[in-house]
């Protein structure tokens, strides 16, 4: 369930076990000699992780997708976003010391993918008709059941169990467009901790008479409606100084941050933390206090917490100097090697491989009714995997008579390891543009 576990005297309150990998229900699950079949999607179910799940008219999911259920190349140790995570891990395990000697934090990165809907997005009061629930930008097994899109659909179970302070790592999948800087899976860590009134007053003068609930308040934009002012200003800057330590201890001393005002359906009030880099404001973390009902619903309304959530990719992209995040998934030695170090503070300058040739291929279609670009991005992905670098929209047309909208777009393809030919890239082009046309409704203008 965790790596690195420590017996910690938080972890002795657990009211119900974790357990790594469970299935989601409904389903049926396999193979009781511990081996996890190859996932596979059927014409009644999609089967993943050892467990099979119904089939309905919301499942998205593709082969190529569930390919990379199970990789968890953040727990690969030696690589770049396993070498992130560990220094995040060894900053909290070395500045956050309990009252027994040992990490305040602990850490949990084995939790499976496969969550119910409930967890992704209710657990976490997003709005049923929120945009982020969009079965375009998501991948479901079935309308109950989905490959999380952040790691925070395991915040409340977690909390649920007794943790006060934890870290959480774990691969998330997004339907999105395809740039350098965008893959339908990327890893996330987070962090929370919860404060009782004694933990968070202890050292504050009078403490005793302070609370950190109110009645008959109001909700503004400094705090929420039953929390104190008082309570939630120590929160805030317990908050931003734990995490302009962790970006300093990430990026160095010297480095400029400042706090961002944004907005989180589970924190508030919620902020995101930019630092200076190579002379311009970068994004890397949104944080906030959480929201006093997702910690009721939890068992835990008598506390007060913050909680964090960071992009791997983000960060080993900008610090390793990483320059596409297909890389992140090559078993290149050339590229491999290059993390394998002795120190995991040790600094890495990533060295490019050879860039092979990029060759171009344009697509032209007339749209159906119910045309999503993230389908058909969906749909290049599903036929040429990490050959493609990027897919642009370059021209947009409405016919003046009819009213026929038609768009172009570039697909980009590209090896990462050798140089791809004219001939081989036309015989992926042309199934693109079948596929296109067989499944997703639009009429070619090949």
């Amino acid at each position: 369930m965790m790596s690195g576990y420590l017996l910690l005297p938080s972890l002795r309150l657990l009211r119900r076990p974790l357990q790594a990998n469970r299935c989601t229900a409904p389903h049926r699950c396999h193979s009781a000699d511990g081996h996890t079949p190859q996932p596979l999607i059927g014409s009644e179910s999609v089967e993943v992780l050892g467990c099979s799940h119904p089939r309905d008219d919301f499942t998205n999911v593709t082969t190529k997708i569930l390919s990379k259920v199970g990789r968890n190349l953040h727990n690969q140790p030696h690589h770049p976003l396993w070498l992130i995570k560990e220094r995040i891990k060894a900053h909290f395990y070395s500045s956050f010391i309990g009252r027994y000697g040992n990490p305040l934090f602990s850490v949990h990165d084995n939790l499976s993918p496969v969550v119910t809907v409930e967890q992704n997005f209710d657990s976490l009061l997003i709005p049923l008709h929120h945009p982020s629930r969009k079965r375009g930008d998501n991948y479901y097994l079935n309308r109950r059941t989905m490959l999380r899109a952040h790691t925070s659909a395991h915040q409340r179970e977690l909390v649920s169990s007794g943790l006060d302070a934890f870290l959480l790592a774990g691969d998330v999948y997004r339907r999105d467009e395809i740039d350098s800087s965008h893959y339908p899976v990327f890893h996330q860590m987070e962090g929370v901790r919860l404060f009782s009134d004694h933990e968070l007053f202890s050292t504050v003068a009078s403490g005793d008479d302070l609370s950190l609930f109110e009645h008959g308040g109001r909700r503004t934009a400094e705090k929420q409606a039953v929390h104190s002012l008082e309570a939630v200003k120590l929160v805030e800057f317990n908050l931003k100084q734990t995490l302009t330590r962790l970006v300093t201890h990430l990026f160095g001393g010297g480095v400029e941050v400042r706090w961002v005002d944004c907005y989180f359906p589970f924190t508030h009030p919620s902020f995101e933390l930019e630092v200076r880099f190579h002379g311009d404001w970068m994004e890397v973390l949104g944080c906030g206090v959480m929201e006093q009902e997702l910690l009721h619903s939890a068992g835990a309304g008598n506390k007060l917490g913050w909680a964090f959530g960071l992009g791997l990719e983000r960060l080993a992209m900008v610090l390793y100097e990483i320059p596409d995040i297909r890389l992140f998934w090559s078993q290149d030695e050339r590229f491999l090697k290059q993390f394998r170090v002795s120190d995991i503070q040790q600094p890495v300058s990533f060295q490019p491989l050879s860039k092979y040739p990029a060759l171009q291929n344009d697509i032209s279609f007339w749209l159906s009714n119910d045309f999503t670009e993230n389908d058909f991005y969906e749909l290049v992905r599903s036929i040429a995997g990490d050959l493609v670098e990027e897919v642009r929209l370059t021209d947009k047309f409405t016919h003046p008579k009819t009213g026929r909208r038609s768009n172009c777009y570039r697909i980009v393809y590209r090896h990462m390891e050798r140089t791809l030919t004219q001939q081989e890239v036309r015989l992926v082009h042309e199934q693109i543009e079948r596929s296109a046309e067989s499944e997703l409704g639009v009429q070619g203008r090949f």
